[in-house]
């Protein structure tokens, strides 16, 4: 639902990208009366759209960084989404009478992704349905109303707890329309215990935002405020208990969507050219190539190590597994206490920092990144995530946010985790999350003019880029060209490949459980914590889990693409940062600019 909101909102946001000057690498046409009148409706088209979009979305305006309607929450009601729906097809209406030939070659770039958004939302609404069957959607938007508001300093406290205020207190009524909207013979039982588990966690939100300035606000905005988080305490024990006792027990719906569905979310989730089946065969030849390095590279570091196994020049297919086993242990044997996971991203993040800034890589960000424990909410689906402030919000923190360890785990649970969650990969996470990943994808993409790309940043471009620096790294020598790292890297790798095949293995083609864990345990090395928890992750989403895979090899394509054309005048921090110049899109519009493409 987050992305269908947001799909909304790029309808709002024309107005800061059609107006503004492309960045300076962008190849452009020469403008011609055409042109500027066709950008100049394009213009209006969005100055139109802006207020609607933001009354209609105010929780995703909030995060954008459109503070107006920061005390409103999204209507999810009939009414409330027959109006979103009713606006999303007038606007693709009218942007389809745009020519869109006749805009210039960046607006060009936003009427694609803008219709593809729109098209996008409107499936999603009317085929899709996700808020008939997924009760993350209402949970999310209630923890993401109170969290968008506190979380980042964008204005003074008692302002932000006064619109916080007025959320909450239309918060009972979201839970409303979830339980009048959802029809537990839709819901999968995933979502549904998932849910429930998630349901408590915007109280941990006020308690940790809210509660302890309450002493500090005016007496008669202190007493509305209280008021507000009694009934949301009464509120979230009644949506609690309807979560646990009528939709868990009766939860009967199939969380696989099939392959109709998957192939058109597939569309819409990566704009790219690349359909399933050829996702699917480029992710099984990638699989065996790495496999094959990570086996030279056990050959390397097992070498007169004592008990190491077989590893002659041509393994059997258990010879190849059995070896790179066994150094993987070596890299295993390093790994961060089970309340030091936080301690060690700091400190990693701190390196790779240090190694982007000495080799010259990429032009640094200059705001803040904070590592911080993700919010309770938000828990069980990814172990980290990079959290970007909006593209309005200028100059505030990027929270770089680590899952704990459950406190309810076991000693053989922790250890399988941290044993997946090593030294050396914290310091992939690190680089995939901060620096030069997201966080530092993030930066650069807000420079750019269009607001709508801000707002509709590629999954595919975003996740594409963290892969892609994770091997561009280990290529530059980071940690000394440690062999470790180098295999620990391929390691992590394997998960982007893994998951590309696991998420069409589940939703298409009917994977059990079994086969899922076989494809990360025994063909990808994971550990049977973190499989285990990619296996709910497959089940809670779909079509977002090749987003890695399919994005990274796009961005490998590319820079091959300029070493070709450009040759020995190739600078890597220059493509580097031409590439970040763009606003992610979608990366095969970024190679249309860079190359002078046609834009399709």
């Amino acid at each position: 639902m987050r992305h269908t909101l947001l799909a909304f909102a790029v309808t709002a946001l024309l107005t800061a990208c059609s107006s503004q000057t492309p960045p300076a690498a962008t190849s452009a046409p020469v403008a011609t009366a055409d042109t500027a009148a066709a950008d100049t409706a394009f213009a209006a088209f969005g100055k139109r759209a802006l207020d609607d979009w933001m009354r209609l979305s105010p929780v995703s305006a909030t995060q954008i960084g459109d503070h107006r309607f920061d005390a409103e929450l999204d209507d999810l009601s009939a009414t409330g989404r027959k109006a979103a729906l009713d606006a999303n097809k007038a606007l693709l209406a009218e942007l389809q009478a745009i020519d869109a030939t006749k805009l210039s070659r960046e607006n060009q770039v936003d009427a694609a992704i803008l219709r593809s958004a729109l098209e996008s939302s409107i499936w999603d609404t009317e085929v899709m349905q996700g808020w008939a069957w997924d009760p993350q959607v209402y949970g999310g938007l209630a923890g993401s109303a109170i969290y968008g508001l506190m979380a980042r300093e964008f204005a003074p406290l008692p302002e932000r707890i006064k619109a916080a205020t007025a959320r909450m207190e239309k918060i009972p009524a979201l839970f409303v329309q979830a339980r009048e909207n959802l029809d537990p013979a839709r819901v999968p039982k995933i979502h549904a215990e998932t849910a429930a588990k998630q349901n408590k966690g915007i109280l941990s939100i006020v308690a940790t935002f809210i509660t302890p300035h309450l002493d500090t606000l005016p007496k008669e905005e202190s007493t509305r405020t209280r008021a507000a988080i009694a009934a949301l305490e009464k509120a979230v024990v009644e949506q609690q208990a309807w979560l646990d006792k009528t939709l868990v027990p009766n939860a009967k719906g199939e969380f696989r969507i099939g392959a109709e569905k998957y192939d058109q979310k597939l569309k819409f989730s990566l704009s790219s050219s690349l359909s399933r089946a050829e996702i699917k065969q480029r992710a099984q030849d990638e699989m065996r190539r790495v496999r094959e390095v990570m086996y030279g590279i056990a050959q390397t570091v097992l070498k007169d190590k004592p008990g190491a196994p077989q590893m002659p020049a041509t393994p059997t297919p258990e010879q190849q597994q059995k070896a790179i086993e066994a150094a993987l242990e070596l890299a295993y044997a390093d790994h961060p206490a089970r309340d030091k996971v936080v301690d060690d991203a700091k400190a990693s993040l701190k390196v790779a920092t240090d190694f982007v800034r000495a080799k010259n890589l990429v032009t640094l960000a200059d705001s803040p990144v904070d590592v911080i424990l993700m919010p309770e909410f938000q828990r069980g689906v990814a172990v980290a995530y990079c959290d970007s402030p909006g593209p309005l919000d200028k100059n505030l923190k990027t929270f770089y946010a680590i899952s704990p360890i459950p406190d309810d785990w076991s000693q053989a649970q922790s250890e399988s985790f941290l044993r997946e969650y090593n030294g050396k990969m914290i310091h992939l996470l690190s680089i995939h999350e901060g620096i030069p990943g997201h966080y530092l994808e993030g930066w650069h993409s807000a420079k750019h003019p269009s607001v709508l790309r801000g707002v509709l940043r590629s999954g595919l471009f975003a996740e594409g880029w963290a892969v892609y620096t994770e091997r561009m790294m280990q290529e530059q020598g980071y940690l000394n060209n440690d062999p470790l790292f180098h295999l620990v890297q391929l390691k992590f790798y394997l998960r982007t490949i893994a998951n590309a095949l696991l998420d069409q293995g589940v939703h298409v083609d009917n994977w059990t459980r079994e086969q899922a864990m076989q494809l990360m345990t025994h063909d990808a090395f994971q550990q049977e914590s973190e499989a285990a928890g990619k296996w709910v992750r497959a089940q809670l989403t779909s079509a977002q889990l090749p987003t890695y895979f399919v994005g990274a090899q796009e961005h490998f394509d590319l820079r091959d693409a300029m070493k070709k054309q450009l040759g020995e005048k190739f600078d890597l921090k220059a493509y580097h940062d031409q590439v970040l110049s763009y606003g992610a899109p979608p990366v095969r519009y970024v190679r249309a600019l860079m190359l002078d493409e046609p834009i399709q």
